[in-house]
């Protein structure tokens, strides 16, 4: 069952979470979710990323050896991106591959907490050794880790969950 929320409900409800409940996850749900990556927005369509769904509790064991932020998700969604195919912007050669990457990570995360389920953008590991526990990694660059799975309950949003910057400061109108 698909636990469908408004936008607005579902962007302020999802937290990164740092206590997952070692429950599976069923893998009809993890498919929608690679699905919503899958059709994320790249630029002009290139498509430069690949996305590494880790289940194997062996894998996830020893990928504890690359990250601290591992906190028992029974799923991890590796983004990675190949710049050698992305869009580079003419005016300044800008790739856009990262930026290609951290876009389907969002989505990712976002289908993920359409479904009920909780995630944790992890941007703090040791790249060679993730890309030395999966195959094919060659001319990726791994951009994101994305701990997947049900919120633990003791698990809840950290106190600076909703600390913002006031939307003056946020943005500038040039009317």
């Amino acid at each position: 069952m698909t636990n469908n929320m408004d936008f607005t409900t579902l962007i302020q409800n999802r937290y990164s979470c740092r206590a997952f409940d070692p429950k599976p996850v069923e893998q009809e749900i993890i498919d929608r979710i690679l699905e919503a990556g899958r059709i994320a927005p790249t630029a002009v369509n290139k498509q430069p990323v690949h996305v590494w769904a880790v289940t194997d509790a062996a894998t996830l064991a020893a990928i504890q050896d690359v990250t601290r932020s591992n906190y028992g998700a029974p799923v991890l969604l590796v983004v990675g991106c190949r710049p050698a195919d992305a869009w580079v912007r003419r005016y300044d050669g800008k790739n856009g591959a990262e930026v290609d990457a951290s876009i389907v990570a969002t989505y990712l995360m976002l289908a993920a907490e359409n479904e009920g389920l909780a995630t944790l953008w992890v941007g703090s590991f040791d790249p060679a050794g993730l890309a030395a526990l999966l195959p094919g990694t060659d001319g990726y660059d791994l951009v994101a880790m994305i701990n997947v799975g049900y919120p633990a309950p003791t698990s809840a949003p950290s106190p600076q969950h909703t600390r913002r910057v006031p939307m003056e400061e946020f943005v500038t109108y040039k009317k």
